[in-house]
């Protein structure tokens, strides 16, 4: 009994050995080959993040900035130099006006001064307590200047001997300015008065719509009909490769000849589309379709306000972009297998149900990832409708808008404002659309 003790004894005080598995974990080898591969991969990932980063943390640097277009250059001292007087002769006077400006309109000049060398052969006097004449140069200490400050200075001189031309002796050397001022761009100064502007603007919201509007139904209509011209193309039949090169057109060709060839086609006087509908009958005078803002018709006895030059941009823009969509979709439909087609033409469903209970499934994922893209890049559209409206007639755009305020204002900082508003707006579109976007099937 005792032996049987002592051994369960030592069986108990003696270590368990761990169960068998795979390790938990990564090793020193396997953690020195991954701070090896991230080491390689950091110059990428901070290419990256400085070509994406850095743009936009300059636009939202300038949206809080009171910067124009004026302001992008820093201000500097100029001075000019007048001389009245021409053929002089010996102690004949003459007189040097000097002006001196501050470039900015809106940033002051510190420290602001200039020299000028005095030629042989004329003598200075200057009675301003701000300027000293020594060593045969003049110079002159105005201290700070406000923003378009300037200042006059008249020196009186002196011809030593006979001057055929004073005043392309004494111009021939150029003023040396000094001064030091701030830049509106790197300055601590900020304000809100951008975004203020911005939403306090009564065409805002309408501007919003519009946006909004063009976006979503010229993207839905690109997407409609490039699922459309697929479901068309997606069975061989005889010239389909040619049909598909003329499906790729609107997109290859360039913006301005297929702008300018719709422009030309939808002009009320001359073009072909009003020509075409009053032999026809179906209007009595040409329509307008990119300067009207709104027809009124009749739906079903109810008065409808049609914006006809709105409806117009968002035709091109689903004609223009429809052929991305129709390869990306046309690819993932040549990708599904045949079988449950066959399986489904046996039990007797239609063509429709075919598509709807089998096809549209199995392309879900890639309708959704198109109409993020094309929402993301049809928001951001500028040069369709700017070549094709200029923004006028009821089809004025948030970008759009970004050129208005930066270019035809003059004011940057509030072109910078716009600009976040349309990324706020895409950010959270892209959030909610991540959340609730279906995934693909397995």
């Amino acid at each position: 009994m005792s032996s049987d003790a002592s051994t369960r004894d030592a069986a108990k005080a003696a270590p368990t050995a761990p169960p068998l598995g795979p390790p938990k974990g990564i090793g020193p080898l396997q953690r020195r080959e991954a701070r090896l591969a991230y080491l390689m991969l950091a110059p990428t990932f901070l290419i990256i993040l400085l070509i994406v980063l850095l743009p936009l943390a300059a636009n939202f640097w300038i949206s809080v900035k009171p910067v124009g277009l004026a302001d992008l250059r820093p201000p500097e001292t100029s001075v000019s130099e007048r001389v009245r007087g021409h053929a002089l002769k010996a102690g004949d006077t003459f007189e040097i006006i000097y002006t001196v400006r501050n470039s900015s309109p809106r940033l002051g000049l510190n420290d602001v001064s200039f020299t000028d060398p005095i030629p042989e052969g004329v003598s200075l006097s200057v009675e301003d307590k701000r300027c000293t004449i020594a060593d045969r140069q003049i110079g002159c200490v105005f201290g700070d200047l406000e923003p378009s400050a300037r200042e006059r200075l008249t020196v009186t001189g002196v011809a030593e001997r006979n001057i055929d031309d004073v005043e392309a002796l004494l111009e021939d050397t150029e003023p040396a300015a000094t001064g030091s001022g701030g830049n509106v761009l790197t300055n601590l100064s900020f304000t809100l008065d951008n975004f203020r502007r911005v939403f306090d603007a009564t065409e805002f919201w309408s501007v919003l719509w519009v946006s909004l509007a063009y976006t979503v139904f010229g993207t839905a209509g690109a997407l409609i009909m490039g699922l459309f011209a697929a479901l068309l193309l997606n069975r061989a039949f005889k010239g389909r490769a040619l049909l598909r090169g003329l499906f790729l057109f609107p997109y290859v060709a360039p913006v301005i000849a297929v702008a300018y060839t719709w422009v030309t086609l939808l002009d009320p006087n001359s073009g072909t589309l009003n020509a075409i509908l009053i032999q026809m009958g179906a209007v009595e005078t040409p329509v307008n379709f990119l300067g009207q803002r709104f027809a009124e018709l009749s739906l079903f006895g109810i008065p409808v306000k049609l914006p006809v030059a709105l409806t117009t941009v968002i035709a091109f823009e689903a004609w223009r972009y429809f052929p991305l969509s129709f390869l990306f979709i046309l690819a993932r439909m040549q990708s599904i297998g045949t079988d449950m087609y066959e399986a489904a033409e046996m039990d007797g469903a239609s063509p429709f149900q075919q598509f709807w209970y089998l096809s549209l499934p199995q392309l879900a994922a890639i309708l959704a990832i198109l109409f993020l893209l094309r929402f993301i890049w049809t928001f951001n559209k500028f040069d369709d409708i700017f070549l094709l409206t200029g923004g006028a007639a009821g089809t004025r755009t948030l970008t759009v808008n970004v050129y208005e305020q930066a270019i035809g204002l003059s004011n940057i900082g509030a072109g910078a404002a716009v600009a976040v508003v349309v990324f706020a707006v895409l950010l959270t579109f892209a959030t909610i659309f991540f959340k609730f976007s279906p995934k693909e099937e397995g």
